[in-house]
């Protein structure tokens, strides 16, 4: 994903900048942050690590994937709690940390990509043993995510097994360089497309541009 991402523009890069900086992050020698983050923290992160906080509020792992990608692999591994208190800031893509002394509000404008199996032992879906998984089974796994989350993952893709004659074939794929070019201009047409300062989104007060499909969903009632 990040191979084929749109570069980011200077006013990204800042707002990533900015965001590393404080949570003292910013690599040694870099600074300016030119590529797009991409965060895949373990399945056992706290909610505080997913989000921030501390004593002193520090930015968490969708602060750190802003203009990024956020890769959650074995989605239903992660616990309730902390995929729950994600439903806010993947709405208003900014998250705020209270404290006794005040609130800090950190940028979170990530995209994120989960990845599941079907089932415990994996076997769903496969036409050789999906047979033997009981349905209860099944119900009880995916259960583990909530509707609420679903509802906010617009894309939702089931990937069967791949026989190892297609994985050993000598099929050429198409590179990641030239999907990144078609993903640049769809990206151009649609800055072009929204350069009307009120196709803007409004939230909490701080507003974003609109720069991709999912933030139209957002931006629904601004847009004229």
């Amino acid at each position: 994903m990040p191979s084929i991402l749109p570069e980011m523009s200077i006013e990204e890069s800042l707002d990533v900048t900015f965001i590393y900086s404080v949570a003292d992050q910013l690599p040694a020698g870099t600074p300016l942050i030119r590529h797009r983050p991409f965060r895949a923290p373990h399945h056992t992160i706290s909610h505080a690590g997913l989000v921030g906080g501390g004593n002193i509020p520090k930015p968490g792992e969708i602060s750190l994937a802003h203009r990024g990608v956020l890769f959650l692999d074995e989605f239903p591994e992660f616990g309730t709690r902390v995929l729950e208190v994600m439903r806010q800031p993947m709405e208003d893509k900014v998250v705020t940390i209270s404290r006794a002394k005040g609130s800090l509000t950190f940028s979170a404008n990530f995209q994120l990509i989960a990845a599941m199996n079907l089932c415990p032992c994996s076997w769903l879906g496969d036409a050789k043993k999906g047979l033997w998984v009981w349905a209860c089974c099944r119900y009880k796994y995916q259960k583990r995510i909530s509707g609420p989350i679903l509802d906010r993952i617009d894309i939702h893709i089931e990937v069967p097994r791949v026989d190892y004659e297609k994985l050993s074939g000598d099929r050429v794929g198409e590179s990641s360089e030239s999907i990144r070019a078609r993903a640049q201009t769809a990206r151009n047409l649609q800055q072009a497309r929204f350069m009307n300062p009120n196709h803007r989104i409004s939230n909490n007060g701080s507003s974003t541009d609109i720069v991709c499909n999912a933030d139209m969903r957002a931006a629904t009632p601004y847009c004229v």
